[in-house]
């Protein structure tokens, strides 16, 4: 009898113990500052700085304190779409675009603002453009169209404060897309809705790039590798070499212009082992085949093999250098390599008159092929973006005569 009365008196605390734990509510947040509004600002900033894993943390975070927190939910649709875009395992990628499409769903479902709704509608975009699944654009100008009949105040726009990034991201789907004009126009609108926003910076950088694509596709049609590689920050040997063959025609115009020293068809010398599984190797070998200087295959002291080093990144001195041996082969005049030679002072401070690459330097940029800065400066060892690489390839070809 006292054992069980011993057990029993035991057993009130935590009997009174379980009944406050069903009677009071849990809290979730440990301070002030921990509430959905701050990790979500958090969040985003991180998105911008390119840590995509501390911002997924903090959206988890906010739609832990609030279960029904729409933009918490976008916010974490855009880092798991980030984390999606790098999984190289397809079915990973699976399991992570289902894990986006259900915070997106979340989002709009507990979307009650117009604001809320806004953020809705850029994490659609950006969540679009990043994973790329078909008709992705299609959903993403939807999006657009949706957001830009919402009537909001952009007070309530603290991450994105103004209603111009709508705008800014669909210019970013545009590019990405391949739209170029469109995303000219996006970025445009932007740059004219007001001078001090937040998204100015970035739109005046895309408009810049998506205006010297438009300039350089002007009259001349450009195929889809043209296209691809123009979006491109850099451009790599192979795309160079593919640009060349693909745009200039490389193949069918030296065929008819250069002799070949037997009846035998001319053909690369050997295949570098390193462009064996290139998407561009045929175009490759077709540079090597016409021995494009400054597209030579470069020995290796590692393998002791000739390679080509296909995604190595070509300089704008290198892509002077290039351009010039195709000009002087289409145009059959071999002075034209030496004559710069001996010019007392060159126009450029950061190009010698004594370098290798003045002579193709002031070639190309006296023709107007390639174009030096504002400052004066041609930048030799800054990497060739895209844009300009299909811009020059089309004063290249008008300078030639082909289109």
């Amino acid at each position: 009898m006292k054992k069980q009365l011993l057990l029993l008196l035991c057993s009130i605390p935590l009997l009174f113990a379980a009944l406050a734990g069903c009677s009071t509510p849990q809290v979730r947040n440990t301070s002030a500052e921990d509430n959905p509004e701050h990790h979500y600002l958090v969040g985003m900033n991180a998105l911008d700085n390119g840590k995509f894993a501390i911002a997924k943390e903090k959206f988890e975070r906010a739609v832990y304190l609030n279960e029904r927190y729409a933009k918490g939910y976008a916010g974490l649709a855009i880092a798991s779409a980030e984390k999606a875009k790098r999984q190289e395992d397809a079915g990973f990628r699976q399991v992570e675009i289902k894990n986006v499409f259900a915070a997106l769903d979340k989002a709009d479902k507990y979307a009650d603002t117009p604001a809320e709704e806004f953020c809705n509608c850029v994490a659609q975009i950006r969540v679009q453009t990043l994973l790329k699944e078909d008709g992705w654009l299609d959903e993403a100008q939807q999006s657009f169209t949706v957001g830009n009949r919402l009537k909001i105040n952009q007070l309530d726009l603290p991450y994105y404060q103004g209603t111009e990034a709508l705008s800014y991201f669909m210019g970013v789907a545009y590019l990405e897309g391949l739209e170029f004009q469109k995303a000219r126009d996006a970025f445009a609108a932007v740059l004219n809705s007001r001078r001090d926003g937040k998204w100015n910076q970035k739109a005046d950088a895309g408009w810049k790039k998506t205006d010297r694509i438009v300039r350089a596709m002007a009259g001349i049609t450009v195929g889809n590798i043209g296209k691809q590689i123009a979006t491109q920050d850099s451009v790599s040997r192979a795309d160079l070499a593919a640009l060349l063959v693909d745009e200039v025609k490389l193949d069918t115009l030296f065929a008819g212009r250069i002799p070949v020293n037997s009846d035998a068809k001319r053909v690369a010398e050997f295949t570098p082992v390193d462009v064996l599984y290139s998407p561009f190797k045929d175009e490759v070998l077709t540079t090597m085949k016409w021995k494009v200087r400054g597209l030579e295959p470069k020995f290796d002291e590692a393998t002791r093999s000739y390679l080509f080093y296909p995604a190595e990144n070509v300089s704008r001195g290198e892509m002077a250098f290039i351009l010039e041996d195709v000009l002087i082969k289409m145009v059959g005049d071999e002075k034209l390599a030496s004559a710069y030679f001996g010019q007392d002072k060159s126009p450029f401070p950061d190009v010698r008159n004594t370098s290798p690459l003045f002579n193709a330097v002031m070639n190309m940029t006296t023709r107007g092929i390639m174009e030096g800065e504002l400052s004066g400066e041609f930048r030799p060892n800054d990497p060739v973006d895209g844009a300009d690489a299909l811009l020059a390839v089309r004063v290249l070809s008008q300078r030639i005569n082909i289109h």
